[in-house]
């Protein structure tokens, strides 16, 4: 049998608590962050007049706050993605000119000299030596400005078995990798040139005066990139096999 109310006799419906403001104020409080999971309600609510008494949140402003808040912060995540993206646009172009530079050299010895003279100017950077490592440290003399040499294992000992490039901050500069120009040395950028099984391992020291010009929160592929260039053109004048 059915009701009047269209119910099956017996049965019986509980009604939902009606809705009161005091239960959406016991809500809201008890869900302070209501507003900032659903922000789209700021802009169908009504604030309070500004001036409300001593005892009374002028809404208004809080939202006011909080939307100029938010904009100011969506504004400076644009700035530091746009300052970042510049600055890595600015790191890739040296990068490929260093690497055109490597690879357009005339002889082996304009090659070392690019190494040594060249890459300082293209990078931006104070002192760029090429370290090669011999059986007690010093190479023959040479009349090249930038080519040094270094103890046997010194290459594996300063970057590690298995990394290619080191980048290190706030340092003071070392006299074995950066020979006279080590006093302007303050961050500097070690990177390994793998040049064949049957070269010495060789190492590009690259230094700057700014203590964070380099350091280990910048990324190394461009400099990796740099030092596989490096290696396969020293490879190619050298007529060597790979490493």
């Amino acid at each position: 049998m059915v009701d009047r109310r269209g119910e099956a006799a017996g049965e019986t419906t509980t009604a939902p608590p009606a809705l009161t403001a005091g239960r959406v104020a016991a809500y809201l409080k008890a869900h302070p962050d209501f507003l900032v999971r659903h922000p789209e309600l700021v802009t169908v609510l009504a604030p309070p007049a500004p001036s409300r008494g001593e005892s009374v949140v002028d809404m208004q402003q809080f939202m006011l706050k909080r939307l100029q808040d938010e904009i100011g912060r969506i504004k400076d995540e644009q700035r530091d993605l746009l300052r970042a993206t510049r600055a890595n646009i600015q790191s890739q172009a040296r990068i490929h000119d260093a690497a055109l530079a490597l690879l357009g050299a005339r002889t082996f010895e304009h090659l070392v000299q690019t190494f040594t003279t060249d890459l300082a100017l293209l990078l931006d950077v104070d002192v760029v030596m090429l370290c090669v490592e011999t059986a007690d440290g010093r190479l023959p003399r040479v009349d090249v400005h930038g080519l040094g040499g270094l103890p046997v294992g010194s290459v594996a000992d300063l970057i590690g078995p298995d990394r290619e490039v080191l980048l290190r901050d706030d340092v003071i500069g070392d006299p074995l990798l950066f020979g006279a120009g080590a006093g302007l040395v303050r961050s500097d950028a070690l990177i390994r040139l793998a040049v064949s099984g049957m070269a010495p391992p060789c190492l590009l020291a690259m230094g700057s005066r700014d203590p964070q010009r380099f350091h280990s929160g910048q990324g190394t592929e461009l400099l990796g990139f740099l030092g596989k260039v490096g290696s396969l053109a020293i490879r190619s004048w050298l007529d060597l096999p790979p490493a």
